[in-house]
């Protein structure tokens, strides 16, 4: 899982639900329902770029770097809040061994 800020406003009747550092967006009638599809929309555009090839780009340009211990939580900040976005992905041991890269 990826634990990112969400901002959410009030959009008419309508709930926006905003991951700043990737710009993806998407909305609910509720702040629970935006946010819930905002880590559907964030999983399927994790998913996007893995099967286009550009997901080390698309990270290392939206400023992730990598982490090889765990990290402290992210300082909470104020109108912010955080989505856990699932990412399917394993290793399949039979294939691992053609890994080049």
């Amino acid at each position: 899982n990826m634990h990112l800020p969400a901002v959410v406003t009030k959009k008419e009747k309508w709930f926006t639900a905003n991951c700043p550092i990737v710009d993806v967006i998407s909305q609910g009638e509720t702040v629970e329902k935006a946010k819930e599809n905002l880590a559907e929309a964030l999983m399927l555009f994790f998913i996007s770029c893995y099967e286009r090839g550009t997901l080390s780009k698309v990270l290392k340009d939206c400023g992730f770097k990598l982490a090889f211990h765990t990290l402290p939580p992210l300082p909470i900040r104020p109108g912010m809040d955080y989505v856990d976005v699932p990412l399917p992905f394993i290793i399949d041991m039979d294939k691992s061994h053609r890994c080049h890269a």
